[in-house]
């Protein structure tokens, strides 16, 4: 490590730690961040359970993972009022994970992606989210609530969730099994409990319907001795932290699934922070520091039986909305969940699952902004392509390879609108001089400036342009305004003048970038140029000296103040050709 990289890196380390003035916002308004608090822990128990039984390890493990994931990131994170713990995304993750190598082998992976997350942190990579393009965001938006939605159909049926890990087909089977023997207590507790809460949103936005819902159907199932499966017995604490579920043989075999993880609890976590920020008029997040916090929140809640966690949007706006103004809000939410998994564990453990289902199928429901998709499918057929794509490669494949194939796309219909916007054309030589002799000359030389990028996805088109030139004798090439250039564009650029020389035309070249000296010096394009002094900071001198060719050529006649003109040397620093 050199001495500059061990003179930062405590610094840089200390500035991803708590700090004073983290303390000193806490002691503002507290009143309002324990009713805060108090308000997402009622709206977290339900989903904090739902996702840990949607995953397959569990209700315990989703509380787990809210208690302890959501005080640790509340304390590390950069937002001020984001809270995290499980969610449908990471859910949707997870399941395959379990299917292949059991609880262990999701602990691990949160163990994992918490040290990647941390790494993220240290690299300084949170400012890149800013680069990913809505239409994605929106599209894997919608995949994940496809999915979640889909995952839930067979424990809303009241029926065994079929193998399978097609989502699509394990629902539709799972209606093959209600219709051949129907559960009528369990979708009914379902649809109920989901129709409460989508309705009350509407007329009551404020009001967290989730849990007097799931309350109420437990009721109801207990009081009607109603015929469906119940969460389960929930141990009243936290296990005690262990490392034994670790198989250090199988982390080769988990690398691919944390890194997975570990890119969607980034992505899910700047996303929601960005959120926040726009809900709020002083809070502003650290990316880097937000990373930092999920990594020690995902190293801590495996320890503790938990799944990998990830800041939750839902819960985080429910957050601003009552009013949270420091980390304080989030830290209650966590401790709040703590004591209803001491004091109320049992009367927990008979919630229905059918009524965490419902809870769930809401969930998915209201994930769908659909003002913001009708604004993508109208903005550009490029959006809504992208869009479709992200949602599709989602829902059948996996929400890394949607969001991979969402950015690829992307980047390519962006490449090939730059490539558009990039031209050449020709122009007009700019001096006065007389009609005959204009018209004489039009004939023989011609300018053509290249306006934009000269790379690979549009070079092609301006050597098919050069060498169509025709019925000319010399042909000046005006660089100053290309912005950027690649080796693709130099190399294109020198077959290009190649075949108008091959043809008896005689090139220039002007207003060279010294920026582009070194790609076009790499490619061999100018040494021929500065050795035949062809090579000229102005359009104007560029001219003088096609004339002067022309003229010893007898094609023009002779003008003593072209070849004074000619004779100008090119700076060692051109001079823009405007």
């Amino acid at each position: 490590m050199s001495a500059t990289a061990a003179r930062t890196s405590p610094g840089r380390l200390r500035s991803l730690l708590p700090g004073s003035a983290d303390l000193a916002s806490m002691r503002r308004s507290p009143a309002k961040d324990l009713v805060a608090g108090l308000t997402v822990a009622i709206v977290a128990l339900p989903l904090a359970l739902g996702f840990g039984v949607a995953s397959g390890l569990g209700a315990e493990a989703g509380l787990a993972t809210a208690v302890v994931a959501g005080a640790i990131a509340a304390v590390f994170g950069g937002s001020n009022v984001q809270v995290s713990g499980p969610t449908g995304a990471m859910t949707v993750v997870l399941v395959p994970i379990v299917a292949q190598y059991g609880a262990g082998g999701v602990l691990t992976v949160g163990l994992l992606a918490g040290v990647l997350l941390i790494a993220l942190a240290v690299s300084r990579t949170g400012r890149f989210i800013r680069y990913l393009p809505v239409p994605v965001i929106e599209g894997f938006t919608i995949g994940i609530a496809a999915v979640i939605f889909l995952q839930q159909v067979p424990t809303a049926l009241g029926v065994p969730i079929p193998e399978g890990t097609n989502v699509a087909l394990v629902a539709w089977e799972a209606v093959g099994d209600y219709l051949a023997a129907p559960n009528w207590p369990a979708i009914a507790l379902a649809v109920g409990v989901a129709a409460v809460m989508i309705i009350g949103a509407r007329v009551r936005p404020g009001i967290p319907f989730s849990l007097p819902a799931v309350a109420l159907a437990t009721i109801i199932t207990v009081w009607a001795g109603l015929d469906t499966a119940p969460i389960g017995e929930l141990p009243a604490s936290l296990p005690a932290p262990s490392l034994a579920f670790l198989d250090i043989t199988e982390i080769p075999g988990l690398l691919g699934a944390a890194v997975a993880v570990a890119a969607l609890a980034a992505l899910e976590s700047l996303l929601s922070a960005t959120v926040a920020d726009g809900m709020t008029v002083d809070s502003r997040h650290d990316p880097d520091r937000e990373l930092f916090g999920q990594g020690l929140a995902n190293l801590a809640a495996p320890l503790f039986g938990g799944v990998p966690a990830t800041a939750a949007i839902a819960r985080t706006a429910v957050n601003v909305r009552s009013g949270a103004v420091s980390r304080l809000a989030s830290l209650t939410h966590a401790l709040v969940l703590a004591l209803i998994m001491f004091a109320a564990a049992p009367l927990v453990g008979r919630i229905p699952l059918a009524a965490l289902a419902g809870v769930l199928l809401a969930t998915a429901v209201r994930m769908v902004e659909v003002g913001s998709v009708r604004v993508m499918a109208r903005a550009s057929r490029s959006d809504a392509l992208i869009l479709a794509l992200t949602t599709i490669i989602t829902i059948a494949v996996d929400l890394i390879w949607a969001v991979i194939g969402g950015i690829a796309l992307a980047g390519a219909l962006a490449l090939r609108k730059i490539a558009r916007s990039a031209r050449i054309e020709p122009v007009p030589l700019n001096e006065d001089h007389h009609v005959a002799e204009h018209a004489l000359l039009s004939e023989h030389i011609v300018a053509y400036r290249i306006d934009g990028p000269l790379f690979f996805a549009a070079a092609h088109r301006f050597l098919l342009t050069l060498s169509e030139v025709a019925d000319v004798r010399a042909v000046i090439i005006r660089l100053s305004r290309i912005s950027a250039i690649d080796a693709t564009g130099a190399l294109v650029l020198r077959d290009a003048i190649g075949r108008l020389e091959g043809r008896g035309i005689r090139v220039y070249l002007s207003g060279l970038r010294s920026e582009h000296t070194k790609t076009l010096d790499a490619v061999g394009v100018l040494e021929p140029f500065r050795r035949g002094g062809r090579l000229f900071g102005s359009t104007p001198e560029a001219i003088a000296a096609a004339r002067g060719h022309l003229a010893a050529a007898g094609v023009l006649p002779d003008r003593p103040e072209d070849e004074d003109r000619s004779q100008a040397t090119v700076p060692t620093t051109p001079v823009p050709d405007e």
